[in-house]
């Protein structure tokens, strides 16, 4: 077999260089368009390069210790505040048992006061009854001792008159049982 040839058209001068110009234009713009990329990169790793240098400088590392530290602070006081929030309402609570029981007992010691003036005042009159009776009692023992003085100056009479008539023995023997009922009268009368 014959070797085959590459046959190409014949295209015409100016269509050639129309090609090639568009190639040539192509090629800047893409030359222009990879340039940009590179200076694009260039610029976004320098400023990479700049921002890790700061972000590893000691300012930085400072910095960031400070923000954790104040992190932990917060935390810490957040803890205390939540802690000492329990510790109130815990208190108010305790206060509020203790509000219900002073008011308790408030009302059982003005109860006992009540009931105190009440035996006070019972006091009184029992002891304006005993004074009373204590009177009547003086009373009927004066009374007692002049009926005794009585019965003595009547013994007296009938031992005197011993020799008179048996009547008057009578009569002196019932005298005698005369002063008990007298006396159980009395004190009947007293109370």
């Amino acid at each position: 077999m014959a070797p085959t040839l590459f046959h190409y058209p014949l295209v015409p001068m100016d269509d050639f260089l129309k090609h090639e110009r568009k190639e040539r234009c192509k090629l800047l713009v893409g030359a222009g368009v990879v340039a940009i990329l590179v200076i694009v990169a260039l610029a976004l790793g320098v400023l990479l390069i700049i921002y890790v240098k700061r972000a590893n400088s000691e300012a930085c590392q400072e910095g960031h210790r400070a923000v954790m530290e104040c992190r932990n602070v917060t935390h810490f006081l957040q803890e205390e505040l939540t802690r000492a929030q329990d510790g109130f309402r815990d208190a108010e609570a305790q206060v509020a048992t203790y509000n219900e029981t002073v008011m308790t007992l408030m009302a059982s010691l003005d109860k006992e006061k009540a009931h105190s003036l009440d035996a006070e005042k019972k006091v009184e009159e029992l002891e304006g009854e005993i004074t009373t009776l204590n009177q009547k009692l003086q009373d009927a023992s004066m009374e007692v001792e002049r009926l005794r003085r009585k019965n003595q100056d009547l013994s007296a009479r009938i031992a005197d008159q011993k020799d008179s008539a048996s009547s008057l023995k009578d009569t002196s023997s019932a005298a005698a049982p005369l002063l008990p009922i007298l006396l159980l009268g009395l004190g009947a009368r007293l109370l």
